[in-house]
């Protein structure tokens, strides 16, 4: 039996939980490259690419925050960068497209 502060990682419904979010994060790294190639193929489908990598950034970030010991500083930065990139990306797929 585990004690502490990480005895609820033990719990079957957690471990669910943490599978499920690992094959989101899978199917979010596939799907992005899968819709890059075929934007390769076919014009298109970078508005597409560029929603599911901030969708997918937004979902590590959450992941990220949740599961490391952070200070509430730490999460505002970490927050204002990733609001940051995000517009530095879509800047840039404005520019490109």
């Amino acid at each position: 039996m585990t004690f502490g502060r990480l005895a609820h990682r033990s719990n079957v419904l957690w471990i669910a939980a943490l599978v499920h979010r690992l094959s989101g994060i899978a199917l979010a790294i596939f799907l992005p490259l899968h819709f890059l190639t075929l934007g390769l193929a076919i014009d298109g489908e970078g508005g597409l690419v560029f929603l599911l990598l901030v969708h997918m950034l937004g979902g590590v970030r959450l992941l990220v925050l949740e599961n490391l010991d952070w200070r509430d500083e730490q999460k505002e930065l970490a927050t204002i960068a990733a609001a940051l990139s995000a517009v530095a990306a879509f800047i840039f797929l404005a520019r490109v497209l």
